[in-house]
């Protein structure tokens, strides 16, 4: 999985290959696929990488500045999404969609609840019952909600694990 995102990003663009860290420094540790059904993997590490590149400590990438940062970023989403597209699953594309507005909302406001709003989402990809739920993040700024929809979908040690491995990378 690793190698396909680094790779996909390099072949698009030399810009993307010269902000690759070299292999043997990457951290190839999934955070929210190991929620989401195995065959959307890889769009949803790569989606979540283009989020780190934004908002915390990629693991394939260091951007020289911040210009391409927002680009390499904004690429990863959309190449995530392409990669979830191709399964079939629109209802899988328009949560990650619906997931990658909420973050950037709730990171403009200066909320916390991305690591639930991640963890929920995951757990739930393509289920279509997050609407409500999101909408507790969304208006309120309140992700307990969320949290507790992931942790009945997906058990309370693969949650743990997410949000733990997210607060390495995020803080």
């Amino acid at each position: 999985m690793w190698e396909a995102i680094a790779a996909e990003a390099a072949a698009e663009s030399p810009v993307w290959g010269d902000a690759l860290v070299p292999a043997g420094r990457r951290t190839a540790r999934p955070v929210f696929s190991a929620l989401a059904p195995p065959e959307l993997a890889l769009g949803v590490e790569t989606i979540y990488e283009g989020y780190l590149v934004h908002f915390g400590r990629p693991r394939l990438f260091e951007p020289p500045d911040d210009d391409t940062a927002l680009l390499l970023g904004d690429y990863l989403y959309a190449n995530g999404l392409v990669h979830v597209a191709t399964t079939g699953d629109v209802s899988a594309v328009a949560d990650l969609a619906e997931l990658i507005a909420l973050c950037a909302q709730s990171r403009a406001e200066g909320r916390r609840g991305d690591a639930a709003a991640w963890a929920a989402t995951c757990a739930h990809l393509g289920r279509d019952g997050l609407g409500g739920v999101r909408d507790a993040l969304r208006l309120r700024g309140e992700s307990d909600v969320l949290e507790r929809a992931a942790r009945a979908a997906a058990g309370d040690a693969a949650v743990d694990d997410a949000f733990a491995a997210h607060a390495v990378l995020v803080g």
